[in-house]
């Protein structure tokens, strides 16, 4: 049976396919999808929604080490996060195979940088697999596992956001059950103490040894000789535009164990071409081993390091064909992203924009985009976890240089503050911090599309879960002044502002809404409306950065189709120009 899956459903159809029994991750595009069609497979596999990736791969790792198959999925920034467990799970190695799914983003579609995951591989020694279509990412995880427990290491399985959602023809297999050894304590392979871990690395370099010696035979890796003149060396996504900006009598070497790489095989194959290109996305990760082995190539100084490929670009950098453009009739308007009409957030930023002496320290999340104009409320956003975190920092700066009128709110989600704010919170207690921590809660994980949380209520697959208190935990850390707003109650919001920043003990401000999107929320019965008599054009409710307002003929107008009726520009409005009406 074929059916058109994209990447992420493939890799999902793999893991079924190869007898996984445990899956971890925390959502994060563009990986997210995987877990979510996992989940299709409970009475075969165990999937959960982690806190965060560390603890994806620390949970992964553990059924591992017990003998089942197991696998964990992140997107790029995420294995920052999970790094420590995946280094020292390379020097100790694996009972069950296990594999780390990477979900890198050339042109930084969703991301805050460009960050290229194949060296992770190379810095913690383990086995590196990359697919380059639907069908491979389903047959290379199953490849993955063979890999991981035949070389006793850990796999770093590494897609990027055009494998991820791409979609092509899959066909289908059975699954074949993996039967977990008896379990036996092993204190030399597992307690990774410096003694051990020094016993371990030799170990660790003859794997490679091995596995480079492996990859010149394994299909993984396979030469398509058609002509002598021109030789490409290539790799994931890049082969599927190499292979039609080339001319049709050039040979490929196609990689798809890329590390360690197979230098016998590459030598083999460069030898019988009179050309070699290397043709890979951002940086010069095959290129810089292959120029260091002796062989020469054309690289990165052709194809450049920035930005996700297409065939147009590869043309143009390589041949030097520019592609025809036409000029359009007329430009597309322009759309920035904005908070969703009726979004929680909304409130909250309103509120502390209007004071230029408050320093908000954001994350990442749906919130992040409190940054865009009009509402233009936010001073950083650097990392998950970051926003009470970097706020402390800058406060602590605030006092050292005697700068008194600036107040700093960090600014977290609620996803995020299981995640990584926690730690942050903490920080906030224990180095007497005077800044105002934010927790912004709209009951679930809102930027990947609504997964749930340990704050949500539900586990991965929608059943009832023990939903924890964000403010128990900050209670619990020391926090005396826990204020709970409504953030679209303007009145109230303000006041909560007021009371955090004039508490004598430390205080913390969680706004709490649903967010409107989510399938589980009430869906509004009433939507506001502008009376064009009332409006006096002063476009106070623009600041609101609402996508349902504009104006027209002069007048503030609400598109009522979009409008979500959570009244914040009524509120704003000073003339009372804006009622609500029933949907």
């Amino acid at each position: 049976m074929k059916q058109l899956l994209s990447g992420n459903e493939a890799v999902a159809r793999g893991i079924y396919e190869a007898g996984v029994k445990v899956c971890s991750a925390y959502p994060g595009t563009p990986s997210t999808e995987i877990l979510e069609n996992v989940a299709k497979y409970r009475d075969e596999i165990y999937a959960e929604w982690a806190p965060n990736e560390k603890v994806a791969v620390e949970m992964a790792y553990g059924a591992a080490i017990a003998g089942s198959r197991s696998f964990c999925a992140m997107k790029m920034v995420g294995l920052n996060v999970a790094a420590d467990p995946m280094f020292t799970a390379g020097y100790m190695g694996v009972t069950g195979g296990f594999v780390i799914l990477t979900a890198d983003d050339p042109s930084m579609h969703s991301s805050q940088n460009e960050q290229d995951n194949r060296y992770y591989a190379r810095a913690a020694k383990i086995a590196l697999v990359e697919p380059s279509d639907s069908q491979e990412c389903k047959d290379f995880i199953r490849a993955a596992y063979e890999i991981s427990e035949q070389f006793d290491t850990p796999v770093l399985f590494r897609t990027t956001t055009r494998i991820n959602h791409s979609k092509s023809l899959v066909e289908f297999g059975e699954r074949t059950e993996h039967e977990a050894p008896e379990y036996h304590r092993n204190i030399r392979k597992y307690v990774c103490v410096p003694a051990n871990a020094r016993k371990n690395h030799p170990k660790v370099e003859e794997r490679l040894r091995k596995l480079a010696e492996y990859g010149n035979t394994c299909g993984l890796n396979r030469m398509e000789m058609k002509g002598k003149k021109i030789g490409v060396i290539t790799s994931g996504v890049s082969y599927e535009y190499a292979k039609e900006v080339f001319p049709e009598d050039t040979s490929f070497l196609k990689l798809g164990l890329t590390f360690p790489l197979p230098m016998d095989l590459i030598r083999k194959f460069a030898e019988q071409v009179e050309e070699v290109f290397v043709v890979e996305e951002l940086e010069p990760f095959l290129e810089d081993q292959i120029r260091a082995a002796g062989i020469s190539c054309c690289g990165k100084e052709r194809t450049g390091r920035m930005f996700e490929f297409n065939t147009a670009l590869l043309r143009e950098r390589i041949f030097g064909e520019k592609p025809e453009t036409k000029v359009p009739e007329a430009a597309a308007a322009a759309r920035p992203a904005a908070l969703c009409p009726g979004c929680p957030h909304r409130g909250f930023f309103y509120t502390l924009s209007k004071n230029p002496n408050y320093v908000v320290t954001g994350d990442i999340g749906c919130y992040t985009l409190g940054a865009a104009p009009p509402l233009g409320c936010m001073d950083t956003a650097v990392c998950m976890g970051g926003g009470l975190s970097v706020g402390m920092g800058m406060s602590k700066s605030f006092e050292q240089e005697g700068v008194t009128a600036k107040k700093v709110f960090g600014v977290v989600g609620d996803s995020t503050f299981f995640h990584s704010g926690m730690t942050g919170a903490a920080e906030i207690i224990y180095n007497k911090g005077k800044m105002i921590p934010c927790i912004l809660d709209n009951r679930i994980t809102g930027m990947t599309g609504h997964q749930e949380n340990p704050g949500s209520g539900y586990n991965l697959e929608g059943d009832p879960a023990r939903a924890i208190s964000i403010e128990k935990v900050l209670e619990a850390y020391g926090f005396e002044k826990i204020i709970v707003v409504d953030p679209q109650d303007l009145t109230a919001m303000q006041k909560a502002v007021d009371d955090a920043l004039a508490s004598e003990v430390p205080a913390a401000i969680i706004t709490r809404r649903p967010c409107l999107l989510m399938k589980r929320s009430p869906k509004p019965e009433t939507v506001c409306r502008v009376d064009p008599e009332k409006c006096r054009s002063c476009r106070s409710c623009l600041k609101a950065g609402c996508p349902a307002i504009a104006i027209h003929e002069g007048k503030a107008v609400i598109d009522e189709v979009t409008c979500a009726g959570c009244t914040v520009c009524a509120q704003i409005c000073p003339f009372d120009a804006i009622g609500t009406v029933e949907k």
